[in-house]
């Protein structure tokens, strides 16, 4: 059984544990969270900062901030305030995902899912309009050096090519909006991310 809630300071030892297991080198490693930034997230946005467990069992986690968005292109680290969320701005319209990660020994038993489905209850709890997340693209590497990042997006988005985290996104209901360049240090990605919308319904 998978429970979603928010997470507390007491977690950070299970926290850490499952980004180390879902971000191995090359990730960089000084981009797992910090137990001041955890602080940070539980002390600026508590209903924003989720960990979810399967059979009581640390098994992912996610962490978001509200922001009035924009759309311009910026950074994870202006997002995420340096992991801090020091850009949260309580009368904004958008909820901001800067994480999510699931451990491998969990993945396939529904826990992104879960953890999808709890922003979006957010979203609609909060009255707000959207959901957003910069969306690695891991299996872009394997195409760079033929293709444009935004071409590796349309063939993604079209289905003729699946990328781990982007078809997944899109299985969870975000529609891809643009690539950003230089938006995280990530080697697999080429330092790129698309962007991802998931938008409520309004009567």
């Amino acid at each position: 059984m998978i429970h979603v809630r928010p997470y507390t300071v007491e977690d950070y030892e299970s926290l850490l544990a499952i980004q180390k297991e879902a971000f191995p080198p090359p990730f960089p490693e000084e981009l797992w969270w910090s137990k001041d930034q955890i602080k940070a997230h539980v002390d600026t946005f508590p209903e924003g900062a989720l960990i979810a467990e399967v059979d009581g069992q640390p098994a992912g986690s996610a962490t978001g901030l509200i922001v009035k968005w924009t759309g311009r292109p910026h950074t994870w680290e202006d997002a995420a305030g340096g992991g801090y969320i020091t850009a949260h701005d309580p009368d904004g319209d958008t909820l901001y995902g800067i994480d999510v990660c699931v451990s491998p020994r969990f993945r396939g038993r529904g826990v992104a899912g879960a953890l999808y489905e709890a922003r979006k209850k957010l979203v609609a709890d909060l009255g707000l309009t959207r959901f957003v997340a910069g969306c690695r693209i891991p299996g872009y590497h394997e195409h760079a050096g033929f293709m444009t990042p935004e071409e590796y997006m349309e063939e993604v988005a079209s289905g003729r090519l699946k990328d781990l985290v982007l078809s997944f996104a899109m299985k969870n209901g975000m529609t891809p909006l643009q690539v950003i360049r230089d938006y995280l240090d990530d080697e697999e990605s080429h330092n790129c991310a698309v962007m991802v919308e998931w938008q409520r319904e309004t009567d």
